[in-house]
């Protein structure tokens, strides 16, 4: 069943309970009411009997009044418990005095046959003589008047259930159409027909699942694009040392070459295997990052030695460029991340910001809003403003870039950590690697 109809059957449902339990409520309020009013007016009535007849004490002058107001009465005595005088026929006294409790002076209605009498009873002074007047009319006129009173509060249920269904229809079309749009466009995001994707107009949390399966749509473009590019870019990297190597090494089978040019061909086959290991390995580390989280075992890092170990293992290509290497951790600083691979992350940027600084590289760690940032800065050429968004992407290499995965590692790794990782313009001229740990 459609969302729609199973929503159009509750809101009809609903109101129809609703509607029953009020109706109900309502039916014995105005039933208890009218009984009220009937009482109240024989209660008048019976005083003016009453000071009349306490004079006069004819009962029987006055039947034609009580005919003409359809009121019965009965003169009954307590002491005695009996009824003295009646304007009501014998057998029906009978059958009164047999099916209700004239004594119960707390029962306001009574019952003859399938007829029902509201009564009124009003002593006669004094009061100790017991002798107690009983007016009695029967409930025709009440019931009629809850007839009457029901059936036009049942037109008005109809009319109000008729007019809440249509606005329940309108409603809930309202409310669907937006879902059934939204189905349409997850079948194109199905088919990856990511470019007819179009925005649905909604209100409240359904704009917020529409936003959301908007973002998704965009996310798994762009997820697609960077694997298209990946393999792309992958299958370019390791073809390029593929191809040397086997020209390389069909020259030396067919002694193409001579023997210095054969040696200087086994050299360019075993630099050209190496960076073919230093690739794979990285894109092994890459997959593992992304496909086995519980290679990461966290515990608490010290930033200083932290950046001390980072310090020594880059010390030698420091050297050798001759590369003014500075750092600063500001107080006792720590961290609950996989030390080992932290440490690999950071010595990543700072051996790219090394590879591009002109003269010198300066790594900071400080806490400030309650965060722990890492900046790693270098003065050298920048990362220009197109390739900045798809830095951390794999195999996309900047200027004097080596295999293209270092930045996109690092950017696994502190996301693993539960960091963010950004590039910005630094104060020294060149990159700003910025690495933010909430804390």
């Amino acid at each position: 069943m459609k969302l729609q109809h199973q929503l159009n059957i509750a809101f009809t449902t609903l109101l129809v309970v609703i509607m029953g339990v009020a109706g109900y409520v309502i039916y014995s309020l105005i039933l208890d009411l009218l009984i009220q009013d009937e009482q109240r007016q024989l209660r008048q009535n019976g005083e003016i009997l009453v000071n009349v007849m306490t004079e006069e004490y004819e009962a029987s002058q006055y039947a034609e009044l009580l005919q003409d107001q359809n009121l019965q009465l009965f003169l009954y005595d307590r002491n005695q418990d009996g009824v003295l005088f009646s304007t009501m026929p014998d057998q029906i006294v009978r059958g009164l005095w047999e099916g209700n409790d004239f004594a119960d002076d707390s029962d306001s209605l009574w019952e003859y046959g399938d007829k029902n009498f509201v009564t009124s009873r009003i002593l006669f002074y004094p009061q100790d003589t017991g002798i107690e007047l009983i007016l009695l009319t029967p409930m025709n006129d009440i019931q009629a008047v809850q007839q009457n009173f029901i059936a036009r509060l049942l037109l008005v249920f109809l009319i109000g259930a008729a007019v809440a269904v249509l606005i329940s229809t309108f409603l809930t079309n309202k409310l669907v159409t937006p879902l059934s749009k939204l189905k349409w466009q997850m079948k194109k995001i199905e088919k990856r027909q990511f470019d007819d994707i179009e925005r649905i107009n909604a209100t409240g949390e359904i704009k917020e699942v529409e936003q959301s399966v908007h973002e998704m749509a965009e996310e798994l473009q762009r997820y697609m694009h960077s694997q298209q590019s990946f393999f792309q870019n992958a299958s370019h990297e390791l073809k390029t040392p593929l191809m040397t190597i086997q020209g390389y090494a069909e020259g030396i089978r067919d002694q193409i070459f001579d023997e210095k040019d054969q040696e200087k061909g086994l050299e360019v086959m075993v630099t050209e295997v190496n960076r073919l290991k230093t690739i794979i390995n990285e894109m092994i580390v890459l997959a593992k990052l992304d496909s086995e989280p519980a290679a990461y075992h966290t515990n608490q890092v010290q930033l200083s030695s932290l950046i001390n170990q980072v310090e020594e293992r880059a010390l030698p290509l420091v050297n050798e460029r001759e590369i003014d290497f500075r750092h600063h951790v500001e107080g006792n600083l720590t961290l609950m991340a996989d030390e080992e691979k932290l440490l690999r992350a950071l010595l990543n940027l700072t051996v790219n910001g090394i590879r591009h600084a002109k003269s010198q590289v300066a790594i900071h760690v400080y806490n400030q809003n309650q965060m722990t940032t890492i900046t790693v800065e270098d003065d050298g050429d920048g990362v220009s403003e197109d390739l900045i968004p798809h830095i951390f992407h794999r195999f996309v290499k900047g200027k004097n870039g080596e295999t293209g995965l270092g930045l996109a590692i690092a950017r696994a790794i502190i996301e693993q950590s539960g960091g963010k990782i950004s590039v910005t313009d630094s104060a020294l001229g060149g990159a700003k690697f910025e690495i933010i740990f909430p804390q």
